[in-house]
């Protein structure tokens, strides 16, 4: 699956458009190495690291989603890595 429908299937922004901007500004990792190219292939077992909601969270992905479902079944397609994972998720605001 491409990452920038992977973020929007997994309601971490709100639009693919929104995705492609934040990886074209270097802001998405994945395995630790920076994406630039939006078509860039995510799979299962893979950690992302993207700012949200005012922070950098940590993310490994458990399954790719197969739509942009609810929120909770965004949410059972990923885990939380970061110290932060007690706070509730939250969506980029644009």
């Amino acid at each position: 699956m491409r990452l920038d429908t992977l973020l929007c299937r997994l309601r971490l922004v709100k639009t693919r458009g929104r995705a492609q901007k934040l990886i074209e500004e270097g802001r998405i990792r994945l395995d630790r190495q920076r994406v630039l190219k939006h078509a860039c292939p995510v799979s299962a077992g893979q950690v992302l690291t993207l700012p949200l909601g005012g922070d950098v969270q940590v993310l490994e992905i458990l399954e790719l989603p197969t739509r942009r479902g609810p929120a909770e079944e965004a949410r059972a397609c990923y885990r939380r890595l970061d110290e932060n994972a007690n706070h509730s998720h939250q969506s980029a605001s644009d």
